[in-house]
Order: structure tokens, then sequence, then C-alpha cells
């Protein structure tokens, strides 16, 4: 059980995604103009690499090297197709608004790196408990940006009003050069408070 939790600590400081690894960085930039969108992402990244890991480290022993890839992309485009036939029954702006991005998390570099270096050959505790760290480590992150961006450049969080009806957005938050932005500062504040822990 102390693997479990560290491998899913992991995921969500000592290798996230977003701010250590660096990568799922375009559906972070594109969606995380509203608060909603990043929760909805972040929900079917969850999804979608918590049932591939399981799934790829379960057949990892039955599983060709030469067809790993070609397989694990079965495996992931399975649950990335039934994320999006969910979101579009059920949840239809929020899939509107996210648009291509919930099918290109079949070739999501979190999920294809994770799938690739973790799952295939840790057993499915393991696998599970990384792609858990890693999912809630990117939602959090994607979220946190989500905010920010909201906040600043619509004057709303999760489509309320908080600032008053006079604000003008900053158009800075609206674009991707503020997502960098955010990105930036973020890692920054990462790195500083993990090295006031070690010290």
């Amino acid at each position: 059980m102390r693997e479990f939790w560290y491998h899913f600590r992991n995921g969500l400081l000592g290798e996230n995604p977003v701010l250590k690894l660096m990568i799922g960085l375009c559906s972070v930039l594109a969606v995380s103009v509203r608060v909603e969108n990043c929760l909805g992402m972040g929900a079917a990244v969850i999804f979608v690499l918590t049932c591939s890991s399981l799934v790829i480290s379960l057949i990892r022993n039955f599983v060709p090297n030469e067809v790993r890839i070609p397989i694990f992309i079965v495996v992931i485009s399975t649950f990335t197709t039934i994320v999006d036939l969910v979101m579009k029954a059920y949840l239809p702006p929020l899939s509107k608004a996210m648009g291509i991005f919930i099918p290109l998390i079949v070739v999501n570099c979190i999920i294809m790196a994770r799938a690739e270096a973790f799952a295939s050959r840790k057993p499915p505790l393991l696998a599970v408990a990384d792609a858990l760290g890693m999912g809630v480590g990117y939602t959090l992150v994607i979220t946190a940006i989500g905010v920010v961006r909201e906040l600043f450049g619509y004057g709303e969080i999760l489509s309320h009003p908080v600032f008053p009806k006079a604000y003008q957005g900053m158009m800075a938050m609206i674009l991707p050069p503020g997502a960098f932005l955010l990105i930036g500062i973020y890692i920054a504040l990462l790195n500083w408070s993990l090295r006031k822990v070690k010290s």
C-alpha cells in the first residue's frame, strides 16, 4: 500500500505531467479558458488514463513487443470513444466547448507516455496508482490555470460574475500566452516550495 501512495503522490508533485514533465500542454493551452472545461477535460483524462493503464498492465505479458504501440492505441481509443460519446449524449455544451481535444486524448502525450513507460512494465495496482496520480495532477494544474484565466479574462468563475459589470477582461488571459505565463509561474512556485521542503 505504501508503494501505491508513493506512485500516486509522484504524479501530483514529483513527476507532475504539466509542471515537471511538460507534456500534454496542447490541451492545457486550448481548454483552460473556462473552469468547467478544465474539470471536464480533467475527468476525461483521469478516466481514460486509469482504465487504459489498468487494461495495458493486465495484458502486458501477452502483447508481442513488435505490436505493443498499436495495441496501446486501440485500448486508449476505446476508452476515449466511451468518454466522447457519453459527453455528447449527456453534456453536449461541454463536449462542443472542448471540440477536437476529447478525441485527441488518444494521442495525448501523458496517456501514451504512461502506457509505454509505466503501465506496460508494472502490476495493475501500481499502474492504477500512477494513472490516478498523473490524472489528478493534470486536473489540478489545468483547473488552477483555468480559475485565473476565467477570473481575469472574463471576470467570472464557473460563468458566475465575480467582478462588476464594468470590468473589462484582460485579453492576455484569454489567449494562449496567458496560459504559458501561468504555467511558468506555477512551475516556479512548485520548485520553490519543493526546495523549501527539502531544506
